[in-house]
């Protein structure tokens, strides 16, 4: 069994977390760059390790490969295109939203992904400004509502909405709760 190890990115991680990033917003989201979604991919470095309340983990391989990212910042979800609700109940700068939490194909189904999340929950724990752990997920990838579910509260399910709002489920994880990941 291979062994991986978790950590804090740095300037030499960014090419492959980048890789591994832009690989799954092709390959499982099916969408491709979208500048307005994913801005963040561009400048991995600038969006996560310049600022000191936002962190970038990878999950590196025996062989030196980023096989996986998780990333938080201190930007709550914005309306639009999030619910007002969200934007109210989860304000920037006390809210930690997890982005990024991906796991290339052949690595997946090993606890790296959980792993990460713990780590991202503990980093924002540790930064004592923030009040809650908010994202959201797209249900139509495999795996990710289950995940998520497994792992968090959910906060808003917008298929229950009328009209089925984006589709998109939005969960918290209680700071604390990490012995739970």
């Amino acid at each position: 069994m291979q062994s991986y190890s978790i950590r804090t990115a740095n300037p030499g991680d960014l090419d492959g977390a980048r890789a591994v990033m832009l690989d799954t917003v092709y390959r499982d989201f099916g969408t491709g760059y979208v500048p307005r979604w994913h801005g963040d991919l561009v400048d991995p470095g600038r969006a996560y390790l310049a600022d000191r309340r936002h962190t970038l983990l990878v999950a590196v391989d025996g062989d030196g490969q980023v096989v996986g990212t998780g990333a938080l910042d201190s930007r709550g979800p914005l309306h639009p295109p999030n619910p007002r609700e969200l934007a109210e109940r989860y304000p920037s700068g006390e809210t930690a939203q997890v982005r990024r939490l991906y796991v290339r194909p052949g690595h997946r189904r090993r606890g790296i992904a959980r792993r990460l999340v713990a780590e991202l929950v503990d980093f924002a724990a540790a930064d004592g400004g923030y009040r809650a752990v908010y994202l959201h997920t797209d249900p139509a990838v495999p795996g990710a509502e289950a995940f998520w579910r497994s792992l968090g509260e959910v906060v808003l399910d917008e298929r229950e909405a009328p009209g089925g709002g984006q589709g998109i489920v939005h969960f918290e994880i209680p700071l604390g709760r990490t012995a739970r990941v």
